[in-house]
């Protein structure tokens, strides 16, 4: 397999592809409190300096594609960017989260170091069109409806505002009803694009609509998948967290336990080194 180096962003002091080491992105689904948010990234933050990987916190302060009308989705716009921005200052770490309209954008632009797309509105011209006109970072989550070379004219749309800080986030692709799988040849032909492409390890396990009026999830098989990514080829890995995901109130099938994220980086890390 032709080995790819994809061009080098740089997301507030940390180096996302490259000939960079391979970056953790990482936080719970939706921000449940403040408290919440400074705990769990500061545990991340430990793991990662032990193990010198690159570390971006996530977090979103508006779940607005749920599927039902009762599903929690954060503290909005306005509250949740003070709380990531307090994140930020109080752990020296980037933050990413993001937006689902527009109308967020310019607010989100003065505490993000990235903004994402998600994958859901990975079409939407308008949405990421004003995203890359902040020249902000954009991270393009993958629809699960796309096929892998779906991702070019996407890419030329944020290209065409001048902005080249590109990174599109793989995150498995429906396989039926409910249900996602993981095409790795997809991380190949996608960085052959020139840009950082991070996997989505814990969405790609994910079960949408899978408990009727919310998603389901399969985190066991989250180590796999990681390992498989980085042995397969990508600049970087996607893990919410959460510090007890049974009780998470939004995607707690599919998030990962921080007692376990050690383990599957120490994993990650030898892998890496034989490649």
């Amino acid at each position: 397999m032709e080995k790819v180096i994809t061009r080098q962003i740089l997301v507030g002091k940390v180096k996302v592809g490259g000939r960079t080491p391979l970056v953790l992105i990482a936080g719970p689904c939706v921000i449940e409190s403040e408290a919440m948010c400074l705990s769990l990234g500061a545990r991340i933050k430990e793991i990662t300096t032990k193990l010198a990987i690159p570390y971006i916190f996530k977090s979103s302060f508006d779940k607005a594609n749920r599927l039902s009308i009762d599903s929690y989705r954060g503290p909005g716009l306005k509250k949740g960017l003070e709380i990531l921005w307090r994140v930020k200052q109080k752990l020296g770490v980037p933050i990413l989260s993001d937006v689902h309209c527009q109308g967020e954008i310019n607010e989100a632009k003065e505490v993000l170091d990235i903004i994402q797309i998600p994958a859901f509105l990975c079409r939407q011209t308008d949405i990421v069109v004003a995203a890359a006109k902040t020249g902000k970072p954009v991270n393009i989550k993958k629809g699960q409806f796309l096929a892998p070379w779906d991702i070019a004219p996407i890419i030329k749309k944020i290209e065409s505002t001048g902005n080249c800080k590109v990174i599109i986030t793989e995150r498995g692709v429906s396989f039926g009803y409910n249900n996602l799988v993981t095409d790795f040849r997809a991380l190949q032909i996608m960085r052959q694009f020139g840009y950082p492409v991070i996997f989505d390890a814990t969405h790609s396990v994910q079960m949408p609509g899978g408990k009727g009026s919310c998603s389901g999830g399969q985190r066991e098989f989250v180590a796999g998948l990681t390992r498989a990514a980085v042995a397969f080829g990508c600049d970087g890995i996607f893990l919410e967290v959460h510090p007890r995901p049974d009780l998470a109130p939004c995607d707690g099938p599919n998030m990962v336990d921080p007692k376990e994220l050690e383990a599957i980086l120490r994993q990650v890390k030898r892998i890496v080194s034989v490649l």
